[in-house]
């Protein structure tokens, strides 16, 4: 049997049953946000750049994971369809999983995370959603590729890199006018889903070019699109949290900040602490950033996890509730094509709020 008939036949078999994670009498269903299918192996490694950004991204993997978690560095750079398949589905609990592909054309010979991944999702399109990106520095050509795509991989959301390397270029910022075109032809196609990665820098990207700043412009002037900022803008969480509570459009997405949660959890505490006091329960989205983290360990742990009780002076406890929209039912909000079953549902639907329960915004 060939691994494409392998493959079909194990997607056919999940789609006659329902994945969902269970603990203490409660069912949570679960949407991973935010995951990668990429190939950085030395023969797709344009250059020096290439072997920096993985082995910047397998520092995180190593130093954030529980020790048997941790993968070799050459099985990190690329790895199969059906280890994917197994962490993700069979061991990690999802119900569904959301592709946010980076290209990074600069580095890598046929780009980081893109061409497997869509082919997955279409083998999958009740397990798997395959966002795709654009970069606003190829114009005009870029404005028709875009159309192009949309129509190609009926997009429902895009993944960018504001530091992505393009010739002489070391990034951009949302709010340059190139980039405004690019978010007006997603209102146009119905692209209403736009993860931007603002978080913590990777070599050899610039720092600076991941700032949180102009999602506040582009989040005022587009409020049909929703903004989820990758990673909460860490190690800018407190500009990010005051840019959200004023933009009912802005979310954010956990990946790199939920690892915390094994080697920091009191780092990790302040973290989903803030977010909840500054943007709510409603716009916080679980993301494994796979291959990064395993969502098994993750998940584990945050529906185990509670804010220490010397904490909860500033911090409120997490409620169940809370947990469910945080790990599945938030992200269904922003991508209704995925169907939660009957009795998955909270009572309320978990919908964005008019308004912060923070301070600033409230009435």
């Amino acid at each position: 049997m060939s691994n494409t008939e392998q493959a079909d036949r194990i997607a056919q078999a999940r789609e006659r049953e329902i994945i969902m994670y269970s603990k203490d009498g409660e069912n949570y269903f679960i949407v991973d946000a935010h995951l990668h299918m990429w190939d950085a192996s030395d023969e797709n490694q344009k250059n020096v750049h290439g072997a920096q950004f993985i082995e910047c991204f397998y520092d995180y993997h190593k130093n954030l994971s529980p020790e048997e978690y941790v993968w070799t560095l050459e099985k990190y750079k690329k790895y199969s369809e059906e280890q994917f398949m197994t962490d993700i589905f069979d061991n990690g609990y999802a119900d569904h999983a959301i592709f946010n592909p980076a290209a990074l054309n600069d580095f890598y010979v046929n780009g980081f995370s893109r061409p497997l991944a869509w082919d997955m999702a279409q083998r999958n399109p009740d397990r798997l959603t395959y966002n795709h990106n654009f970069d606003p520095r190829n114009g005009e050509v870029g404005l028709r590729q875009l159309e192009e795509d949309a129509a190609k991989y009926h997009l429902k959301g895009v993944k960018l890199y504001t530091a992505e390397w393009h010739g002489d270029s070391r990034g951009y910022k949302l709010s340059d006018p190139w980039a405004y075109s690019y978010l007006e032809k997603c209102q146009e196609l119905g692209i209403k889903n736009i993860h931007v990665h603002k978080g913590p820098t990777i070599k050899p990207l610039d720092r600076d070019a991941f700032d949180v700043s102009d999602i506040d412009h582009c989040a005022t002037d587009f409020p049909d699109l929703n903004f989820i900022v990758e990673h909460v803008g860490l190690p800018r969480l407190e500009d990010f949290c005051w840019i959200a509570t004023q933009e009912s459009n802005v979310y954010g997405g956990l990946a790199v900040a939920i690892p915390f949660i094994h080697t920091r959890p009191r780092y990790w505490a302040q973290i989903i602490g803030e977010l909840l006091y500054w943007i709510g329960e409603d716009r916080i989205l679980f993301s494994s950033d796979y291959a990064l983290w395993q969502p098994k360990w993750l998940i584990e742990k945050f529906v185990d996890f509670q804010i220490p009780e010397d904490m909860q002076g500033e911090y409120k406890p997490i409620t169940t509730d809370q947990k469910k929209k945080i790990l599945g039912l938030n992200a269904v909000s922003l991508y209704p094509h995925i169907k939660v079953p009957e009795g998955l549902q909270l009572r309320e639907p978990a919908m964005a709020s008019s308004s912060s329960p923070g301070p600033i915004g409230s009435e």
